[in-house]
């Protein structure tokens, strides 16, 4: 996360941050001071802590690192259960989500149509006129 910088004008001490600004950046170097702590204290070799296992995002720690030098693990998916009364829903709300999307898109090409039959006349070779009686 980038440091979020204020022009207070005051003489740049940590009483110039707002309070929620100056917990997150405390919390963060105490967050900061407790890894490393940690990987001081860690001992040599392989282990399952959490702390040797949780990847470090925002510094790109050496157990990112190495998470990266391992080759991928080849997985293969045989099966999906999933209740087909949830599969119904999913697709049920799936298909209601594309409405708004249809329409929109059904505007667009109208006006695209309606723009291409203002400027080139010459294209429109076949028209469907729909006429309601009074």
């Amino acid at each position: 996360m980038t440091d979020i910088n204020y022009a207070l004008g005051l003489d740049g001490s940590p009483d110039d941050l707002p309070r929620t600004v100056r917990r997150e950046k405390e919390a963060r170097e105490r967050e900061l001071r407790e890894r490393e702590a940690a990987v001081e204290t860690a001992p040599q070799g392989p282990s399952l802590s959490t702390t040797t296992l949780a990847p470090d995002y925002e510094g790109h720690g050496p157990a990112y690192r190495g998470a990266l030098d391992q080759p991928p693990v080849a997985a293969a998916v045989t099966r999906l259960d999933i209740p087909f009364p949830r599969l119904v829903a999913f697709f049920l709300k799936a298909v209601f989500a594309a409405i708004p999307a249809l329409v929109l898109l059904g505007g667009l090409l109208w006006a695209a149509g309606h723009l291409l039959r203002v400027y080139f006349p010459e294209l429109v070779k076949m028209q469907i006129l729909i006429y309601f009686p009074n």
